[in-house]
């Protein structure tokens, strides 16, 4: 008799865990959904930082023509120095020559 009453909890107990909860959904389809709300989560989280990137790489595009400007007025004033270097031992070694 206590063998058949225990077993009647038992499986009292496993039906009772097995049981829709109230929205109709059982433990299965609630993992289900659980893993859907955070895979959606998850996706709009990266959708964000793509943004992010995006509008970064963006940035850097607009600021691309003005660097490219910079380097090259830099890289100008540079070839001037160098070619005046030149010259001053051109005539250092003219000097040298008389």
């Amino acid at each position: 008799m206590k063998r058949t009453a225990m077993i009647g909890m038992l499986l009292a107990a496993c039906l009772a865990a097995c049981q829709k909860s109230n929205d109709g959904m059982g433990p299965a389809q609630q993992a289900g959904k659980t893993l859907d709300e955070v895979g959606a989560k998850a996706a709009d989280k990266v959708h964000e930082e793509v943004g992010k990137a995006d509008a970064a790489a963006a940035q850097a595009r607009a600021k691309a023509p003005e660097a490219v400007e910079q380097a090259r007025h830099n890289l100008d004033k540079v070839t001037d120095k160098v070619g005046q270097k030149v010259e001053e031992a051109g005539q250092k070694l003219r000097q040298d020559a008389k």
